[in-house]
């Protein structure tokens, strides 16, 4: 039986992605955090035709890949389009620390 002293605490990058070494790290980061939102919001909404019609631009199909975390073939673009659809609106931010340290090198 192990106890606390056996354990090490890890404290991780807030990107879990980057934890494990995924490549484009940030860009699945952004990508689950939109499908996240999109997921709230449609909660248990029953994706009818009522439904549909009422939100053109959207299929069912898309939005079964994007609830069941399915990422690879959705673009962040999109993603930002159906939450729009969805009547969210979205800011992201963005930054460039290896550009800050660049520029302080020179």
């Amino acid at each position: 039986m192990s106890t606390d002293d056996d354990l090490e605490l890890v404290r991780g990058s807030g990107n879990v992605f980057r934890d494990f070494g995924y490549p484009n790290a940030e860009i699945l980061s952004a990508k689950a955090k939109l499908a996240a939102e999109i997921i709230a919001l449609l909660g248990d909404a029953e994706l009818s035709v009522e439904y549909f019609s009422a939100h053109p631009g959207l299929n069912v199909e898309e939005l079964m890949r994007i609830r069941s975390a399915s990422l690879s073939g959705v673009s962040i673009d999109r993603l930002v389009e159906i939450l729009t659809l969805l009547g969210q609106s979205v800011e992201i931010e963005l930054s460039f620390p290896d550009m800050q340290a660049l520029s302080a090198a020179q």
